[in-house]
């Protein structure tokens, strides 16, 4: 079985693992795997023979605050509904956020997929028939840099119409309006 390297790799795990535990000089070890000196003082400096991820360490996004992603985070979480509802439910709240924006926060806080609905499920009651009109209220709390926030889900229990509002504070008055 091949090992999966990157297109500009120079040395392979066994390479890497033995210029690790090897006591030669840089310049030997450069000279014997045929590569840079640079290339052999990074692998002595590293405790693991893999690859590093390419890329920003703390990945975020240039488009949402991360209010905005938190509020993302917590509607996705709280609600479960796929990524187009989530995005129409969302746009009032947050204007500017697009399909692709709401796409990649889902994905790098690792709820961009749906949990699956196992084939074998009990039967499910029927749910009680509500007037059109009939909303069905939700509170979450939102963890900020600036401190709490609440977020209020009102869901049409009829059309499933979602809508979505953040306020600094959770009284009966808020969630009326």
């Amino acid at each position: 079985m091949g090992q999966v390297l990157h297109g500009s790799a120079t040395t392979t795990e066994a390479v890497r693992r033995a210029i690790q535990h090897s006591q030669a000089s840089l310049r030997t070890l450069s000279k014997r795997y045929g590569i840079n000196p640079k290339t052999v003082a990074k692998w002595k400096k590293r405790t693991s023979v893999a690859d590093q991820r390419t890329g920003p360490k703390d990945p975020h996004s240039t488009v949402l605050s991360p209010e905005n992603e938190a509020v993302v985070v917590s509607f996705r979480r709280h609600t479960l509904l796929p990524l187009d509802d989530c995005l129409y439910a969302l746009q009032a709240t947050i204007p500017h956020l697009t399909r692709s924006s709401l796409h990649r926060c889902l994905q790098r806080h690792g709820i961009s997929r749906l949990p699956e609905v196992d084939g074998d499920k009990p039967k499910r009651s029927r749910f009680k028939a509500y007037p059109l009109g009939y909303f069905h209220i939700d509170l979450a709390e939102v963890h900020t840099a600036e401190g709490r926030l609440y977020l209020l889900v009102a869901i049409d229990r009829t059309t499933k119409f979602a809508f979505v509002e953040l306020h600094e504070k959770a009284t009966r008055r808020v969630a009326g309006d």
